[in-house]
């Protein structure tokens, strides 16, 4: 059994991301060339990421230095704080201990920015002069817009049209940060033009933003792509928040039994979990962890794991991932941030290899569980959040019905203060739940690449 420390600082923030790849028992499937269907290499990626991210990507190192400037950004919010919910503990008349990381510290309000801040880091130390990024809820988009304010980067934003309309605060905080702002599928790229002139009222989705992004990045020398989710790049930057969490648990004298994360992406989900998966992996401690997502964007629970396109257009890079097909438009449901057809191929590797489990909530649950939870403890959680809280509920109840004391950590990943249109409508009876029926998925899914 092999026992890892990682380096913190004396306030118990992390110095160095943390690397799961280096722990898996087998490697993940190769990254596949859209065009050529052959493994890509670090050539393939220059155009659209600067090579400190690119090779971050490939690294099978177990602890990634954080740059000195990027902790001393991280320092703004860093470390965020590990709560016990003992008013929800109550609320629910659980003997399970319910912890919670929250996120929605930092100034965008989200966990975004830990991997904002480096990518705008990386990408200035390389001479970058622009960067080019979608957003669904807008979570992403703000943390980016913020980081390229803090470097002196223009940011473009292409934003998922059905959030534009549902969300102008968020779209409001982006351009206070000095980003431009538009609505997807836009006019101006090809991308963008095919997918109206089919369906002209179309409301958007991740891959027809990802699609419009990446067409201009790779056309400008001087720009380069910026995601906020799904790539390992991303992921790793994220582990500051598990790993805050075990050095925070370990000053309480106590540890998970169970992990919670909401799932769209992967990237908050892989922040709280892959460190406690990682001691898992080396056979320190044993912990069960739940991915919760939503029932109208099952990539994990309906999804297929297979090769497949990271956007709609076909442009990126074929990576093997649980996914509902790069042509799916989810539903309107007010958790943009987890409205993506694919989950992280790490996050997808490692549901394969039996890390973890999967499952899926449903619109009103989870803003009933919101609610619940801003009632007992204070803080109104951005929608995407509401799935992990539901999790955590669900998991708080089952310790009820058994009898069970546990330990229950879940992920409060943003703050829903731009959100509250979507709390109204919940209160006044307009929301309802979606279901990705198996028709659907069964549809959606026959347009998938054929990889040998």
């Amino acid at each position: 059994m092999e026992t890892v420390k990682y380096l913190l600082s004396e306030d118990r923030m992390p110095t160095a991301w943390y690397n799961i790849a280096a722990d898996l028992p087998a490697p993940p499937p190769a990254v596949l060339h859209p065009g050529t269907g052959q493994p890509i290499g670090p050539a393939d990626l220059a155009p659209l990421f600067p090579m400190a991210l690119i090779l971050q990507e490939v690294s099978t190192e177990r602890q990634i230095e954080i740059p000195d400037e990027v902790q001393a950004i991280y320092r703004q919010w860093r470390p965020t704080p590990l709560y016990r919910a003992r008013r929800l503990e109550k609320a629910l008349d659980t003997p399970a201990k319910i912890y919670y990381k929250y996120e929605g510290v930092s100034p965008a309000g989200s966990h975004k920015p830990n991997t904002a801040v480096a990518q705008a880091y990386y990408n200035k130390q390389e001479g970058v002069k622009r960067l080019i990024t979608e957003t669904g809820a807008g979570q992403w988009g703000s943390s980016l817009s913020f980081a390229g304010a803090l470097f002196g980067l223009e940011v473009l934003v292409y934003m998922v049209k059905v959030s534009y309309n549902q969300k102008p605060y968020r779209r409001a905080l982006m351009e206070a940060y000095g980003a431009r702002v538009v609505a997807s599928p836009s006019t101006e790229t090809n991308a963008g033009r095919m997918i109206l002139a089919e369906h002209p009222d179309s409301t958007g989705s991740l891959g027809i933003a990802i699609s419009e992004a990446v067409e201009v990045a790779a056309q400008d020398p001087d720009a380069r792509y910026a995601l906020g989710s799904v790539l390992n790049h991303v992921l790793l930057h994220q582990t500051v928040i598990g790993q805050e969490a075990l050095a925070q648990l370990e000053m309480a004298g106590d540890y998970p039994d169970i992990v919670v994360g909401c799932t769209g992406g992967g990237s908050n989900f892989a922040g709280i979990a892959f460190p406690f998966i990682g001691a898992k992996l080396r056979g320190e401690r044993d912990v069960r962890v739940v991915a919760v997502e939503p029932a109208a964007c099952p990539s994990l629970t309906k999804g297929r794991y297979a090769y497949d396109f990271g956007d709609t257009a076909k442009m990126t890079p074929m990576v093997k991932m649980h996914t509902l097909g790069h042509d799916f438009v989810p539903s309107g449901i007010h958790a943009g941030g987890l409205r993506y057809h694919g989950m992280a191929p790490l996050v997808s590797h490692l549901l394969e290899l039996g890390q973890f489990e999967a499952t899926a909530a449903q619109q009103l649950e989870t803003f009933a569980a919101g609610l619940q939870f801003a009632r007992a403890e204070g803080i109104l959680p951005a929608p995407e959040a509401n799935h992990a809280v539901a999790g955590a509920m669900r998991e708080a109840l089952r310790c009820k019905e058994a009898g069970e004391s546990k330990t229950i950590l879940f992920n409060l990943c943003g703050h829903g203060h731009f959100d509250m249109q979507a709390y109204t409508d919940y209160q006044a009876g307009k929301l309802k739940d979606f279901e990705y029926s198996d028709e659907e998925v069964a549809m959606a899914l026959a347009g998938l690449p054929s990889v040998g």
